[in-house]
């Protein structure tokens, strides 16, 4: 089964744009890899989380800001499918392993 990912926003903060514009970068991205992108408005003030299958990907909180899209790609990569290679959105260590 493939995996699902949920993205947790704050809709008092008005970043329902933001989980909205994530969940296109990452279903773009790993079209083929995930079954879903959930959007899930939170109870808790500042919230911004991505989970898959439930493990925590990222937290703004913990990270004090919201992740670049980059980055974010690379977290769900290496958890969903960590052959996948991202091209330019790659680490450059990690290209220079693949060649």
């Amino acid at each position: 089964m493939k995996p699902s990912l949920e993205i947790e926003y704050c809709p008092g903060c008005r970043w329902l744009l933001r989980a909205g514009w994530t969940a296109q970068e990452l279903l773009t991205t790993f079209e083929k890899e995930l079954s879903a992108v959930t959007l899930r408005p939170s109870e808790e003030g500042g919230a911004f989380r991505v989970r898959a299958d439930g493990h925590l990907l990222w937290d703004r909180a913990v990270e004090g800001r919201f992740p670049e899209m980059k980055e974010l790609k690379q977290c769900v990569r290496d958890h969903i499918a960590p052959e996948r290679d991202l091209g330019h959105s790659d680490t450059p260590e990690r290209q220079a392993d693949e060649r």
